[in-house]
């Protein structure tokens, strides 16, 4: 790279700088936690714990924030630095590195920027994600399987922690569905831009003849509530199962029912967790996967009928595949809602999602 395309990337991230300077109004911001940390260190701050812990979690966001973009301000004043040195030494090691430095520092304020984008109530929460093979068996089932390893391995790269509720392993190979708790900072937010039908291209291993099949796996995004929201759930309007546990590689296997399914009788809802030993955790657990798919339920009817007074056509189901993961005739993952492409669909099937969430994000912000 050149001095002058250098000294043209700096200015553009120069100019990103005060973009999000403008944007966070840091001012407001650390006023913010001055008053969070005034009341943190009140007597009796502790007398009410679930809103103690609000106040703790907004005062950790803005502070993660705030250092952050100190992070990014600092480090592009060093490279400007590093610039002028370069200039005045013409040294190449110097200029090598600095290139390295630059291309580093425009990957992290990518990453800010994203994050910014998660601005949507619950979208730091925590993230239940389930995977439901459609109709083809064993070759959809392969094909939740291949989902499954390429979420684990997306949360991995974040940092994440992946819990296994609920696995009910194949037939013959794969999984009939699965339920994960993924645990992180903003893991909904990123998350929810998976929600939808996923559509597998490719000549299968289970056929003798080598003929391509098509694929469907249903994966449905839930944020983890604890009691941020209200949800009533009466009584009468559940149905509670206790079943045996079990899972994939004999891993989860209980002697006692300590699996639990809840079935929400008025919405047919239905979720179920053998996580735990305990019957009594299982039950818990479920009771939140309820309550997350219940308030889902509800923003998707507030939002249809939205669309109906504005005349929108929104289609549910089967049918509105969000990706096509092609791997013959040609090799390419295509994201149909923002058509941001990627060629190389092994590094896709190894967590590389981000260019997919980031295009989902973005398109959201701009309509």
């Amino acid at each position: 790279m050149e001095l002058v395309e250098i000294k043209q990337e700096l200015t553009k991230l120069e100019k990103r700088i005060n973009e999000f300077r403008g944007s966070l109004d840091l001012d407001a911001k650390k006023t913010r936690i001055e008053e969070l940390e005034e009341k943190m260190s009140a007597a009796n701050f502790w007398d009410d714990q679930q809103a103690a812990q609000t106040v703790i979690n907004e005062a950790n966001d803005l502070k993660d924030k705030v250092g952050q973009f100190s992070d990014l301000a600092d480090a592009y004043e060093n490279l400007e630095v590093s610039y002028e040195l370069v200039k005045e030494e013409a040294d190449e090691d110097l200029e090598k590195e600095l290139v390295k430095e630059l291309l580093v520092l425009t990957k992290e304020m990518n990453e800010f920027e994203l994050a910014l984008l998660l601005s949507e109530p619950y979208d730091k929460n925590n993230a239940i994600l389930e995977l439901h093979p459609g109709a083809g068996g064993t070759e959809s089932q392969d094909w939740a399987s291949m989902l499954l390893r390429m979420y684990t391995r997306w949360a991995e790269r974040k940092g994440y922690k992946v819990e296994t509720i609920d696995y009910l392993p194949g037939d013959e190979a794969g999984v009939k569905s699965v339920t994960l708790l993924i645990k992180g900072h903003n893991a909904y937010g990123y998350l929810k831009a998976e929600k939808g039908v996923h559509r597998l291209v490719r000549i299968s291993p289970f056929d003798s003849s080598g003929r391509r099949h098509t694929s469907f796996v249903s994966c449905e995004v839930v944020p983890e509530f604890n009691d941020e929201v209200e949800i009533e759930v009466r009584t009468e309007d559940i149905k509670v199962d206790t079943y045996r546990a079990s899972g994939a590689g004999g891993q989860h296997i209980n002697t006692t029912d300590s699996a639990v399914r809840i079935t929400h009788l008025p919405t047919n809802t239905v979720v179920q967790c053998q996580t735990q030993r305990s019957q009594i955790k299982n039950r818990e657990q479920a009771m939140k996967m309820l309550k997350a798919k219940l308030y889902q339920k509800k923003i998707e009817e507030q939002q249809a009928e939205l669309n109906e007074i504005r005349g929108e056509q929104k289609e549910i189901g089967w049918g509105s595949q969000i990706r096509s993961y092609v791997f013959h005739p040609y090799s390419m993952v295509k994201d149909h809602r923002t058509s941001v492409e990627v060629g190389n669909v092994n590094s896709v099937m190894d967590g590389e999602l981000d260019p997919f969430i980031d295009g989902y994000l973005r398109s959201k912000i701009n309509r």
